[in-house]
């Protein structure tokens, strides 16, 4: 999943986006919320981790101008402030959840996968196309009884075409997915990794599950 960032203490920024990165989310990172707008308005995420002291802007002016172009994305809160009100107030301007500092990691990465089941209609953390299933939470892939070992890229772009299954996804929508706003692109990087993921998933098996489109991109769905 892509996650944008918004935390304008330097070091815990670097240290949340090292965690979701090895967890394999891909993190843009921004330090107010000017930048915020501005990452917004040019990508799409899957989820927003929102500090609300923020410079410029702060996160709840953020989210209000989110919810008002009519962006449903997950908005996860973090914040110094214990006080009901302050909660009450985030979470009634739009905000999907919220987190106290200082917080474990295990506890960030646990509410977001919750926020995001929700937005895809999930009821577990494990989604599952044919024989093929993947656990969200503990970063295992399977087919029937054998576990596939992927790369995080591989994951990253297993888990998108998993998650939009039976949706025609464009070479363009993928790259912009699964690789952050400090990639640069033109290269066939898309097609390397769709090759990839069709060796240790499709190699062997008569029915598969990776098509190309031609003209239009890939999908992940049961049949020809």
């Amino acid at each position: 999943m892509r996650i944008l960032l918004a935390e304008d203490e330097r070091d815990l920024n670097q240290i949340i986006r090292q965690k979701l990165t090895s967890d394999g989310y891909m993190v843009d990172c921004c330090f107010d919320g000017e930048e915020a707008l501005d990452y917004l308005a040019c990508a799409d995420y899957d989820a927003i981790i929102l500090d609300i002291m923020m410079p410029k802007k702060d996160g709840l002016e953020v989210l209000r101008s989110l919810r008002q172009s009519g962006k449903g994305t997950p908005v996860l809160f973090l914040t110094a402030r214990d006080a009901v009100s302050d909660r009450v107030k985030g979470l009634d301007s739009g905000a999907n959840d919220y987190l106290m500092k200082p917080f474990s990691f295990e506890e960030l990465t646990a509410r977001l996968r919750a926020m995001t089941r929700g937005r895809f209609g999930m009821a577990s953390n494990v989604i599952t196309v044919a024989d093929l299933s993947l656990d969200t939470a503990a970063h295992t892939v399977k087919q029937g009884d054998r576990e596939i070992t992927l790369s995080a890229k591989e994951y990253a772009l297993l888990e998108y075409l998993m998650r939009n299954a039976g949706t025609v996804l464009s070479r363009e929508r993928i790259e912009d997915h699964i690789w952050n706003a400090d990639y640069e692109g033109g290269t066939n990087v898309v097609d390397v990794y769709i090759s990839y993921l069709r060796k240790k998933i499709d190699g062997g098996h008569e029915n598969k599950l990776i098509h190309t489109v031609r003209g239009s991109g890939y999908v992940l769905r049961e049949g020809t």
